[in-house]
């Protein structure tokens, strides 16, 4: 292998890293976005369909996913540390299937209705889907313009605290009214799931936010 060979071998691959990261940002996004369309059917053929998208969505990131971590394994010189990019995508990994698993636990546990504050808090995750493709966008210049970035990560923390409170006070709610147990733990357990979705989107903040203290 000639020398300029090996040199481009160990450079920093980022024409692979920052497409590969935004296309599960973009998976993501339409994960989220298609989240607040099921809550909102009420066909369940049309739910069900709806269902099997989020889970394309879930399965083709990860599909990405693995081709970041076998880059990872094989390339010398990273655009960030191995690890901040590794615990990244665990975390959008983590939003993702997050996601799929509420939106099952809807259609498994078919609850006889879907609260208000379940389709506030699938909206709250939509925003949370939005800010992360715009700070995944970022990580390109974001040591040189880090300001998007961070006024991203800052929503993604005001999403989760609004999450919740939404979480909080519906579930105080549920307990002093539902009077079936049966129903009371579908519901609960189908909120929790979005309340968990809401967590994670903010882990993914918290670690943007961090590369950005370390590399901006």
């Amino acid at each position: 292998m000639k020398s300029n060979s090996i040199f481009s071998f160990l450079l920093p691959k980022e024409s692979k890293f920052f497409p590969l990261i935004n296309h599960i940002g973009e998976l993501n996004k339409n994960a989220s976005s298609t989240l607040v369309k099921f809550i909102t059917c009420d066909d369940k053929q049309k739910m069900q369909d709806l269902y099997f998208e989020i889970k394309g969505y879930e399965r083709e990131a990860d599909e990405v996913l693995n081709v970041i971590f076998d880059e990872l394994n094989i390339i010398f010189i990273t655009p960030f540390d191995r690890e901040d990019i590794h615990e990244l995508c665990e975390r959008l990994d983590d939003m993702l299937d997050n996601i799929n698993s509420a939106s099952k636990r809807v259609l498994l546990f078919q609850p006889k209705s879907i609260p208000n504050s379940a389709l506030e808090l699938c909206k709250i995750i939509a925003d949370c889907g939005d800010s992360i493709y715009i700070a995944l966008k970022e990580l390109k210049t974001m040591n040189k313009k880090p300001a998007v970035a961070l006024e991203q990560t800052e929503k993604l923390h005001q999403f989760e605290r609004k999450a919740d409170e939404v979480y909080e006070q519906y579930i105080k709610h549920l307990f002093e009214v539902e009077q079936d147990s049966i129903e009371l733990f579908k519901i609960k357990e189908i909120m929790q799931e979005f309340e968990r979705t809401t967590d994670a989107a903010n882990a993914v903040g918290k670690i943007i936010k961090t590369m950005i203290v370390k590399y901006a």
